[in-house]
């Protein structure tokens, strides 16, 4: 018999890695439930087009019985990329491919998570449940939220993200500044106010590079543009800066003078952004570690955060969704924390390498000669790019 048989998990956390575990122990008769701050699925704008990748994402779709589903809902040729430098000179365009088996197909957040939404039980997903604090509950676990309910579980499981708040109840260990803050933006009704912009998208993505500062932009499905900038800042800057995120002109006018001499095209990309959020970027110790739980782990973000500039969060957090059902659900572990041990073990290791290879592309982005390196990457990805 498997370690939870019989045992209700509770998983906190909505996104991609939460939902897609919950779908994978359903299919195996776990009672789950999942924990959501947002008040609804349509409640927060989601953000970027995710790439997912053949080993990590779409094996566990795959996993979770999901291809035909995500066949239906992925963009064909939103894998387009195209790098540009500050004055909008094409450097590189990479068209990607039509073979789904041989790319890294792109879909939209907001499809994902409505896809994988409704492969679930309905109610499996309690909205409007913000966590407040864990208490234990022998043998389980009491969550507490900030609405004054309880629920109780046998096993919990954070997926809670970036700023989890479960991840302290397993391990003190803190993630550490990258050196890069991103501010990001979204732009409705793309091809209404930035027709010029929309066109060179091409409903693929732009990566503009120059003077160590970058610029990320993606085009939506639903005619929208989602977008990134990356800056070398002060851990402390949004605090010591003086603007105020909530005023979006402040941000435009910092914004145009951080990108001075840069094309038009970007600022015009700013001047029709209405709410930006600032975002600085941490990543976990290559060498983190802690001793295994027999009720409480994490997975995605929660677990192993880092900078996106490799593209592997929602791949990672996915694969961890597999791992960590594979191990609940195996007949080789006597219990919750070996289970769980063997789950940290590999989730440590694999994501130890991929934050590593992370933190040398956030450098690689906003170093003097990004756009050299970078060209010379896509044109030869069989070879590493050296330091300079």
């Amino acid at each position: 018999m498997n370690p939870i048989a019989n045992k209700k998990v509770a998983i906190v956390g909505a996104g991609p890695g939460g939902l897609i575990l919950a779908r994978l122990l359903q299919m195996a008769g776990i009672t789950v439930r999942v924990y959501e701050r947002d008040l609804s699925p349509t409640a927060r704008v989601q953000g970027a087009t995710l790439n997912i990748n053949e080993e990590s994402g779409l094996r566990a779709i795959r996993r979770a019985g999901l291809m035909n589903a995500f066949q239906a809902a992925y963009r064909p040729g939103a894998e387009k990329l195209m790098l540009t430098d500050k004055g909008a000179n094409i450097l590189l365009a990479d068209d990607g491919g039509p073979d789904l088996a041989q790319q890294r197909p792109e879909i939209d957040r907001g499809p994902l998570r409505h896809l994988l939404l409704d492969s679930l039980f309905p109610d499996t997903v309690v909205w409007n449940r913000r966590f407040a604090s864990l208490v234990p509950n022998d043998p389980g676990l009491s969550l507490v939220f900030q609405d004054g309910t309880r629920e109780t579980a046998d096993v919990v499981v954070a997926a809670d993200g970036a700023n989890s708040r479960l991840r302290s109840y397993v391990t003190p260990l803190r993630p550490v500044y990258s050196g890069v803050t991103v501010v990001e933006g979204t732009v409705y009704e793309a091809p209404t106010v930035l027709p010029r912009l929309h066109r060179m998208l091409d409903g693929g993505k732009i990566c503009a590079l120059g003077d160590e500062k970058t610029i990320f932009i993606v085009a939506k499905g639903d005619g929208s543009i989602a977008y990134y900038t990356g800056h070398k800042l002060d851990e402390q800057w949004g605090q010591t800066s003086g603007i105020d995120f909530d005023h979006p002109g402040q941000v435009r006018h910092w914004l145009g003078q951080e990108f001075s001499g840069w094309h038009p095209l970007w600022g015009g990309l700013f001047a029709q952004t209405a709410a930006f959020a600032l975002r600085p970027q941490y990543c976990i110790p290559f060498d983190q570690t802690w001793d295994a739980l027999p009720n409480l782990t994490l997975l995605g973000d929660a677990a192993h955060v880092m900078p996106p500039y490799a593209g592997e969060g929602v791949n990672m957090a996915m694969q961890d969704a597999l791992e960590l059902a594979e191990c609940l659900l195996s007949d080789s572990f006597p219990d919750g924390r070996s289970a769980i041990a063997a789950y940290e073990t590999q989730m440590r290791a694999r994501t130890a390498a991929a934050a590593e290879e992370t933190m040398r592309f956030t450098d690689i982005f906003h170093s003097p000669d990004a756009a050299s390196r970078l060209v010379k990457f896509f044109q030869a990805p069989q070879e590493p790019v050296a330091s300079q």
